[in-house]
């Protein structure tokens, strides 16, 4: 088993949030971890980025080589291309379809959207209306990790089980709104 997994999004999108959800479910099934973050200019909306190693073997690189990560999970879908040297040919893409416009030439999303489409295996979903819909409107981060729960090789209650360590301290109300948006976006059919 090995799962490699890129998450990227701009500062302020969850990203490092998803990445610990998946780390304690993949440390709850025993499996080996190894994680690097780059958080860039993340509180003035830059990139943020994390390669997530995971297997039922040891990893000796946190570093995810070009052209063979299983998934790109993105929360923002401008970033989601600058990665895609990354995605291996059966690779997925899970993505946002809404932008974080935080630079004045933005382009127009629907090109965007249009690129992501060329990939074979892609999910494109409206995750801050799903999470709005759903009565919880800061967790599309949450949204997107359950769209791409079925493309990571862990238990889906593992990753329940994570959301909840992750979140206890804030509350019941924090831990079940971001429950329900986990399993929106897993519901979630494109």
């Amino acid at each position: 088993m090995k799962n490699d997994i890129i998450l990227c999004g701009v500062g302020g999108q969850g990203i490092i949030s998803i990445a610990s959800a998946i780390g304690l479910a993949a440390l709850e099934n025993n499996l080996f971890l190894k994680q690097s973050e780059v958080h860039g200019m993340s509180q003035r909306g830059g990139d943020v980025q994390s390669h997530l190693r995971i297997s039922d073997r040891n990893v000796f690189s946190d570093i995810i080589p070009h052209g063979s990560a299983d998934l790109i999970l993105s929360v923002e879908p401008m970033e989601a291309l600058r990665y895609l040297p990354w995605l291996s040919e059966d690779g997925w893409i899970v993505t946002n379809s809404n932008p974080f416009v935080n630079i004045p030439d933005y382009p127009p999303v629907e090109d965007i959207l249009s690129e992501i489409r060329k990939i074979k295996n892609n999910i494109i979903i409206d995750a801050d209306g799903i999470a709005r819909a759903a009565g919880f409107p800061r967790a599309g981060n949450i949204v997107i990790l359950g769209a791409a729960s079925s493309h990571i090789d862990l238990p889906f209650s593992s990753l329940e089980n994570a959301i909840r360590k992750l979140f206890g301290r804030k509350g019941d109300e924090i831990v079940e709104g971001n429950l329900k948006a986990l399993e929106t976006g897993r519901d979630f059919r494109c």
